[in-house]
């Protein structure tokens, strides 16, 4: 059920109750205006209602009374209570959070309500003093929530059919099952498209969700799956930037080599991670938290945060946790706060911390400002209904606490090792394409592979990609085996530099994590 429905069902309750105040906290008062007319008409009931611009005017189709009160809005609405039992609604409710003038006469007029069985409406987006809540109920109406989003996507959809018979017929159908009929739109989504589209416009008014699709229907023409993403360029611009957060530019169709249990965890939470909150409440689940990803340096933690940024098309935000602390008493604890409110206004998204053994291992220090940060990020990890997916990567398992671990703040924890011999071939072919523009088989892949041993994913695409910069500046003719064969027999990786830290991350991700792999590794 709606945010919408539940909060009109809410204020019907409490007008049935003769509640003398109601106080509707909300962004919009265009939709709290037109549940105040439905309520109206549904209950027959009169309900007047006063905006500074428009004065006094009826609800539930009544003739307009266009009463400016000049005597003041408190004095007209004392006197109406006097005279009949009625409701009555103030738009735009504004100086209420102390006891002035306007609040001492609106408590006034609150005991005459009482009294008459009358009641007060004040839709405002601020406090509320606590001497008028008192005698009242306080609802609220959010932004429009996924269902909502869904049915103004929709209903935007039918209002901009394909009507002229010069459009090019080729186009996607959009069916409207609850009409009976299908029809084309200039808006080329279908069932999953709408779905994800309205979860990229969490956050929106009604207005704001119809002035973003219709710019970028302007812009476009037709709007088609692959516009999707844009949505997501719009929500950043809405809210003042932090400066521990920054949005890192993801470029289209990323991919990485290996890591195959890893990718299909991914794609597999992908679609529930789009699913509306109706269907998951259903099965008692929440939309997946995120993933810690640890293990050897060098084999893809970082590339995985923008491939799933790429792959979900969502925006991707690097968090620099360390970058919170402040020598300023309190400055640390708020740079935090404006950070998760940050992430939690452009949701959904992907959000990066890279290294987060780092930021945590100051907890470990008896810093009571460490204590506390990393206690209000684990507490918002925990807690937040946001649909973000964290990302975090970590090279020093040593240095992570075992609170991180508990199920709820991942969703799922994952060691990535040294590539076995499938991934190393994988990730050679992936780079003979990309950066020696030559076909893989022309290759001795089987000698690459085992020359390769031990390799990271790093140290394979640097050696292919100096090879690589000497073919830019010889010519293609100069990659041959031998080239490729010498360059990784001159790398000393980090499996032949460092067997002591290969072995203690193995045995750490044996007992600690899912392999990403998803097979044992040689």
């Amino acid at each position: 059920m709606s945010n919408y429905i539940d909060t009109k069902a809410e204020l019907a309750d409490y007008l049935s109750a003769g509640i003398p105040l109601v106080i509707i906290r909300s962004q919009e008062r265009d939709r709290v205006e037109r549940m105040l007319n439905e309520l109206s008409i549904q209950r027959n009931e009169k309900m007047f209602y006063y905006t500074d611009a428009g004065g006094v005017v009826s609800f539930g189709g009544h003739t307009a009374v266009h009463d400016h009160a000049d005597g003041g809005i408190m004095k007209y609405v004392y006197e109406r209570f006097q005279s009949e039992k009625i409701v009555f609604a103030i738009g735009d409710a504004r100086r209420l959070e102390d006891g002035n003038l306007f609040t001492k006469d609106v408590l006034d007029v609150l005991y005459q309500a009482k009294t008459k069985h009358c009641t007060l409406i004040l839709i405002t987006s601020g406090p509320v003093w606590s001497e008028l809540a008192r005698f009242g109920m306080i609802t609220t109406l959010d932004y429009p929530d996924q269902s909502e989003r869904v049915m103004k996507i929709r209903s935007f959809i039918e209002a901009h059919p394909v009507i002229s018979t010069a459009v090019p017929v080729q186009k996607r159908l959009i069916s409207f099952a609850r009409k009976g009929k299908q029809t084309k739109s200039y808006v080329e989504w279908d069932e999953e498209d709408i779905t994800r589209a309205a979860a990229l416009l969490r956050g929106f008014s009604e207005v704001q969700i119809d002035n973003i699709l219709s710019t970028l229907l302007k812009k476009k023409t037709f709007l088609r799956r692959e516009d999707i993403g844009e949505l997501t360029e719009q929500k950043s611009r809405l809210y003042a930037a932090v400066p521990t957060i920054e949005h890192v530019t993801v470029q289209p169709n990323l991919c990485c080599a290996g890591l195959a249990h890893l990718k299909k965890w991914l794609r597999d939470n992908r679609k529930i991670f789009f699913m509306s909150d109706e269907k998951l409440k259903e099965r008692d689940l929440e939309a997946p938290k995120g993933v810690l990803l640890a293990g050897v340096p060098g084999c893809g933690k970082s590339l995985s945060a923008r491939v799933v940024a790429s792959e979900w098309e969502l925006p991707l935000f690097r968090f620099d946790i360390g970058s919170i602390y402040d020598k300023w008493m309190g400055n640390s604890e708020k740079r935090m706060d404006d950070a998760l409110t940050f992430i939690d206004n452009v949701a959904p998204c992907v959000l990066w911390i890279d290294e987060i053994e780092k930021a945590l291992s100051v907890s470990d220090s008896n810093n009571d400002t460490g204590q506390r940060i990393i206690g209000q990020f684990l507490f918002w990890l925990q807690e937040s209904k946001s649909r973000v997916f964290l990302i975090a990567t970590a090279n020093n398992i040593e240095h992570l606490p075992p609170e991180l671990y508990r199920k709820g703040r991942f969703s799922e924890l994952f060691f990535i090792d040294l590539p076995n011999a499938a991934e190393r071939r994988e990730i050679i072919r992936l780079y003979a394409e990309k950066s020696l523009l030559m076909e893989p088989e022309l290759l001795n892949l089987d000698a690459l592979v085992d020359a390769s041993e031990g390799f990271s994913y790093s140290d394979i695409e640097q050696c292919i990609k100096d090879v690589a910069k000497q073919a830019l500046l010889q010519g293609q003719e100069i990659i041959t085996d031998k080239l490729l064969l010498d360059k990784f027999n001159g790398i000393v990786s980090i499996s032949r530099s460092n067997p002591e830290l290969i072995d203690k991350l193995r045995k750490w991700g044996r007992d600690k994590a899912v392999s990403a792999s998803g097979e044992e590794n040689e």
